[in-house]
């Protein structure tokens, strides 16, 4: 594995933290790795994910701060097409398909590689940052659950049912559509089992079509939770995100700090 790494110190609100460079099929790909204030032994990590039109430095990813905080290094990268990576052409194509993908509805040649291509790619990027995370003598990576949102769940349970690294995942606001479509990535799912896996949906999802949510949902094959909340796509309560740390707590072995 290609890796490069700069130990950043704590300064300008920011906690000590890891840049990271990835090479990943021939693609240069940023990561960071956040750390929590030094403790006994290196921390469990959760690997957090942005939706669609997001990237690592996206504004509702700094919920991470309180994770952080609370003993876990939090660990991040730019998707394909997205943030350091991004392509205005490739992204707007991506934007603009994006309810069809979902629906399952048909896509043109370009769309179809374009979403094809880009989960490949990014479920082998997450891949190689879990690669990364174990040369890591800062991180326990034995230790490591999968938090994704939108995009980021759905990509989530294609490298949880690839990869048997990541302990547990909490998945939220995602959905798939029917099988045969691009994002169709239900037959990941199934093999997440039997790791623990949290679905967190919106009542009011302007953005997931709620029977793609529940396709989503019917196909885990192990213990799943399933917690809706009254909300839209993008404005998650809090008590959604604490539902969320809950469950990553309970299973990186971080309970014993007691929920805050």
């Amino acid at each position: 594995l290609a890796l490069r790494v700069a130990n950043l110190p704590a300064g300008d609100g920011e906690g000590p933290r890891l840049e990271l460079e990835l090479s990943s099929r021939g693609d240069r790909v940023p990561a960071r790795v956040a750390l929590p204030p030094t403790g006994d032994a290196p921390p469990p990590v959760v690997l957090l994910v942005h939706g669609l039109g997001g990237s690592r430095d996206a504004a509702y990813m700094q919920m991470a701060r309180r994770w952080v905080s609370e003993g876990a290094a939090v660990a991040t990268l730019d998707l394909p097409l997205h943030g350091a990576r991004a392509n205005a052409k490739m992204g707007e194509r991506l934007a603009a398909s994006a309810p069809r993908a979902l629906r399952g509805e048909p896509l043109d040649g370009v769309e179809q590689i374009l979403w094809t291509e880009l989960a490949r790619q990014a479920v082998l990027d997450l891949r190689r940052l879990l690669d990364a995370l174990a040369q890591l003598p800062q991180v326990d990576a034995s230790r490591v659950a999968y938090v994704g949102f939108s995009l980021g769940g759905l990509l989530g349970c294609a490298l949880c049912g690839a990869d048997p690294r990541p302990r547990a995942a909490a998945i939220a606001v995602a959905g798939t559509p029917p099988d045969g479509a691009a994002l169709a990535l239900s037959a990941w799912v199934e093999r997440i089992a039997p790791r623990p896996l949290l679905f967190v949906n919106a009542e009011r999802d302007e953005t997931i079509p709620r029977e793609a949510a529940l396709r989503l949902h019917a196909a885990a094959r192990g213990p799943a939770d399933v917690a809706w909340f009254a909300s839209g796509h993008a404005d998650l309560p809090g008590a959604a995100l604490k539902r969320i740390w809950q469950f990553v707590r309970a299973h990186v072995g971080l309970d014993g700090a007691g929920a805050r």
